[in-house]
């Protein structure tokens, strides 16, 4: 079914805010959560919500958690996000890295210990509507590893973003690359499950190592792993991910006894740099718009209808969910309503909700 944004952030707050006890966190929570349905990343949607409400109850995501500077150099900062909302204490802490951008025309941020950060483009974003460029890598934490290492059979550590933002220019949008270094991110499986879909070849693996399209096999008690999007390319951002996010920030890479139940612990490293440190950042933008309007002046291959630059298919998306409803589909909306209930959400409130669906 499809759902207009103003509504599906309605029920986000209230489940997360019932949750939670936290009204003020959970409205920008859901927000976030729908602006990542609205651009087409359901994987990091409303349907974290359950993820979010199960980490709640069992005290593995702090509500009230802040942004806490552990060490500050100036230009270099470590903050602590003493597992809160990831979508809280990631913009209280890029906040402080684009501060200290500001006034050294260069940051770097080390995060540890946020719950899930949501859509790493949203950083990646923040910044660059401040006028920085900023390179993000992360690491996940979580109850199991998903991810198989290139070459391997089994799972060893989890999806690892990564992401670069470019400020727009005076002709272009932002430019916006923010990928999972795994072939799919989990949440599109999870999504693929629920609507009893397949997934892309060479995308998954069964507890065996073969590759297999059945997104289930990510869901039982087997084994079954993600790979690494271009192989042994995609494994080696995975690994940075880890080491730069993760070892780097006193988070931790993912190692097995790290392991907890309803834990989904994210450690980011975000590199801030001014385009105008060298006084050059009009020369810049000129390059940038030239060289964007020579790659995408080739001609659609068949199947196409243009080139696309890492942000154009989101504000896209954006465009038409706005319009027309994000569709949600059956699997994640009983998961909501499960989610609801468990969060203490009225259930004449959620009689109301379902009836109108």
């Amino acid at each position: 079914m499809k759902i207009s944004a103003d509504r599906l952030t309605a029920l986000a707050t209230s489940i997360l805010s019932h949750a939670s006890g936290t009204p003020d966190a959970a409205a920008k929570v859901a927000t976030r959560l729908v602006s990542a349905n609205l651009t087409g990343h359901d994987s990091h949607g409303v349907g974290m919500i359950p993820a979010y409400v199960e980490g709640i109850l069992a005290g593995q995501l702090i509500p009230d958690g802040k942004a806490k500077i552990v060490q500050d150099k100036g230009p270099f900062v470590l903050v602590d996000g003493a597992h809160g909302f990831g979508h809280i204490v990631a913009e209280q802490a890029m906040e402080i890295a684009i501060e200290r951008a500001r006034a050294s025309h260069f940051a770097v941020l080390s995060l540890r210990n946020s719950f899930h950060l949501g859509r790493l483009g949203d950083w990646g974003a923040m910044a660059a509507e401040a006028g920085f460029i900023c390179i993000l890598y992360a690491n996940v934490q979580s109850s199991r590893p998903i991810v198989a290492p290139f070459g391997g059979s089994d799972a060893r550590f989890v999806t690892n973003p990564y992401c670069t933002a470019i400020p727009a220019t005076d002709k272009h949008p932002m430019f916006l690359l923010d990928m999972a270094t795994s072939t799919i991110a989990m949440g599109k499986a999870r999504v693929a499950h629920l609507s009893g879909k397949q997934v892309p070849e060479g995308s998954v693996i069964d507890a065996k190592g073969n590759p297999t399209t059945d997104p289930s096999v990510m869901f039982d008690d087997a084994g079954g792993s993600l790979t690494t999007f271009g192989q042994h390319k995609g494994f080696g951002l995975a690994l940075l991910g880890d080491i730069l996010g993760g070892s780097f920030s006193g988070g931790g890479a993912y190692l097995p006894e790290r392991e907890v139940e309803a834990n989904i612990t994210n450690n980011m490293m975000a590199i801030l740099i001014d385009p105008d440190v060298f006084g050059t950042a009009e020369a810049f933008g000129i390059d940038v718009d030239k060289y964007t309007d020579w790659v995408k002046a080739s001609l659609p291959a068949p199947g196409f209808d243009a080139v696309q630059l890492p942000g154009d298919p989101e504000r896209r998306s954006a465009q038409e969910r706005k319009a027309n409803g994000i569709f949600v589909d059956a699997g994640t909306l009983a998961q909501l309503m499960e989610a609801a209930q468990s969060a203490g959400v009225p259930q004449e409130e959620i009689d109301a909700f379902t009836s109108e669906a």
